[in-house]
């Protein structure tokens, strides 16, 4: 693991020894100012490389450009299965190759893009591609730009996506809306058991649409609410949904304004489910 460096000369020379490395499996370049060029290098060893199982570039100055080079060489990787592209740069643009790549990927399992610069217009290219995906169990969308719009376009995708598993939102532009859009997913979908809403601007009504979701859903165990406003009203919603929902076992609501007799309640119905 290499972080805090600025290695963006060295990366070709990095990347030659990693086109024929046939033992290293985990490569994490954190912090290093590798940038599209970088990028760049590092993409053309990937389409050689046949070992390389995660691939960490966090808080790399990485655009649209470097994620296009690393979409290319990933499209038909055939053994990195965990992209970590936290904190860069890369916007809607970015996004449409990377997604374009995920509909010939085979293997890769786990995609963050938290802290980047993505659209409504981003999360619709991923959600294209979620329809049929058939590998993807993890999507961190965390600190980005998405608002209602792009919260429908994903909630077309999970009524047909059957692999996902995890969908982290937080702290996007999603109001209550977008959370109906996300609730209708819900109610039919079977695969998702952990889906991150924190520092978003849900409300109460937001907290409405996704308490009457958990009604009917049965495989979602982890809900994140925090900071959304939600107050007394949303979390007695959230309540009363949850007396007939055995699944849910954890339900974060800080920084809720929620009085204590309802954080109380809540708490007893998420101790009676993790039983």
């Amino acid at each position: 693991m290499m972080t805090s460096d600025n290695i963006a000369k060295g990366a070709q020379h990095l990347a030659d020894a990693l086109r024929y490395n046939t033992t290293l499996t985990t490569l994490s370049l954190w912090k290093n100012q590798i940038g599209d060029n970088g990028a760049q290098h590092l993409a053309d060893a990937l389409r050689y490389n046949t070992t390389l199982t995660t691939l960490s570039l966090w808080k790399n100055q990485i655009g649209d450009n470097g994620a296009k080079y690393l979409a290319h060489a990933f499209r038909n990787n055939k053994t990195l299965t965990t992209l970590h592209l936290y904190e860069n740069q890369i916007g809607d643009n970015g996004t449409l190759h990377l997604a374009d790549a995920l509909q010939y990927n085979t293997t890769l399992t786990i995609l963050d893009l938290r802290y980047n610069e993505i659209g409504d217009n981003g999360a619709e290219h991923l959600a294209n591609v979620l329809r049929n995906n058939t590998t993807l169990t993890t999507l961190h969308l965390y600190e980005n730009q998405i608002g209602d719009n792009g919260a429908q376009h994903l909630t077309v995708a999970l009524r047909n996506n059957t692999i996902l598993s995890t969908l982290n939102l937080g702290r996007n532009q999603i109001g209550a809306l977008g959370a109906e859009h996300l609730a209708d997913a819900l109610r039919n979908n079977t695969t998702l058991t952990t889906l991150h809403l924190s520092w978003n601007k849900l409300g109460v009504l937001g907290a409405e649409h996704l308490a009457d979701a958990l009604r009917n859903n049965t495989t979602l165990t982890i809900l994140n609410l925090e900071y959304n406003q939600i107050g007394d009203n949303g979390a007695e919603h959230l309540a009363n949904a949850l007396q007939n929902n055995t699944t849910l076992t954890t339900l974060d609501l800080k920084h809720n304004e929620i009085e204590k007799k309802l954080e109380d309640r809540l708490k007893a119905l998420m101790e009676r489910n993790g039983q």
